[in-house]
């Protein structure tokens, strides 16, 4: 199969503008810290799985309001940026989606904990089926791969951050005919509680290291 682009959809970590439900528990300074950590650690991951001539990130926010906003640039040199459109999030997917030409794994920022060769599992699920979509545990999904992107229409329509979002959006695929297959379960950072789980299940990352501020701040 053709070397999917792998297409990272996130926001700027701006103070007050990310992790929000995280900041209602750890302050926004904190939260922020964590989003930006987790936003490395998933360019990283991108590039080292296909290279950064095939990594595309869709934008919401402006990154020079952001915190480690240099590494940032600096991680996404070789990337292709685009800002996201559109009013919900189904539809600020489908616009991104839109905007590839090709096989497309779509990731959040939300899983620092990813590996290439997780990324690369999802990318292969395509040689057997249409799409993977990959559950995150709280009921909604970290990951979609397409063998056509123009697929991604059918998100416009799906609830998204609720407990049923991954059924939702398997349905909707599903209702255009296609072969949908499930990836690896995963989860995602939303709330205290996922923090020390997932940096737990990734010690070497940026997320690990800012997990330790969050135990102090939330003692």
């Amino acid at each position: 199969m053709t070397t999917p682009t792998l297409l990272l959809v996130a926001k700027a970590p701006v103070p007050g503008l990310v992790k929000t439900r995280l900041a209602a528990g750890v302050g926004v300074a904190t939260a922020t810290a964590v989003a930006a950590a987790a936003l490395l650690d998933t360019i990283e991951v991108c590039t080292l799985a296909v290279g950064p001539d095939r990594c595309r990130l869709a934008l919401s926010g402006d990154l020079a309001e952001g915190v480690r906003a240099d590494e940032i640039r600096t991680a996404l040199a070789g990337w292709t940026l685009a800002r996201q459109r559109g009013d919900g999030l189904g539809e600020r997917l489908a616009h991104a989606h839109s905007e590839v030409t090709g096989p497309v794994v779509q990731i959040g920022m939300d899983t620092p904990q990813v590996t290439p060769d997780g990324l690369l599992a999802v990318a292969d699920g395509l040689g057997a089926a249409d799409a993977v979509l990959a559950p995150a545990e709280d009921g909604g999904w970290w990951a979609l791969a397409l063998r056509d992107p123009s697929a991604a229409t059918a998100l416009r329509d799906v609830p998204m951050s609720t407990p049923q979002t991954y059924a939702a959006t398997r349905s909707a695929l599903e209702a255009l005919g296609l072969r949908v297959t499930a990836g690896e379960r995963l989860r995602d950072v939303d709330h205290l509680a996922d923090v020390a789980p997932v940096a737990a299940a990734a010690p070497t990352t940026r997320f690990a290291m800012t997990a330790a501020e969050i135990a102090r701040v939330a003692r």
